[in-house]
């Protein structure tokens, strides 16, 4: 991805959740909720303090993370919808094999 977040700021590529309920009923399109749940794919290189240090981001690159349904701004880059939000919009990383990866992203750390 060519697109270098600033400050505190991530670029996230939401996962979708599964299409089947345990039970194997299918959801329509129109009954599902918006994923909560995503892939870091960059991030900016940190805010800063009232002492104007850099503080360096929790998240990284790779991270799985939960976010709140309405976090951050969609938009379009080339040609891949994602979200970019302030670090301190999301609630949480998702650790050890329980999550789900989906397809690797091509981010790296911003500088």
């Amino acid at each position: 991805m060519r697109f270098r977040p600033l400050h505190d700021r991530v670029v996230i590529r939401r996962i979708e959740e599964e299409e089947k309920t345990p039970g194997g009923i299918i959801i329509p399109d129109t009954a599902k909720e918006k994923p909560i749940q995503g892939e870091v794919l960059a991030v900016g290189p940190g805010g800063r303090d009232e002492e104007g240090r850099l503080q360096p981001m929790d998240v990284k690159v790779g991270d799985i993370v939960l976010f709140g349904k309405w976090s951050g701004t969609e938009v379009k880059i080339e040609g891949e919808e994602v979200v970019i939000m302030k670090e301190s919009d999301i609630l949480g990383v998702i650790e050890g094999t329980g999550a789900k990866t989906g397809k690797k992203g091509k981010g790296k750390r911003a500088a």
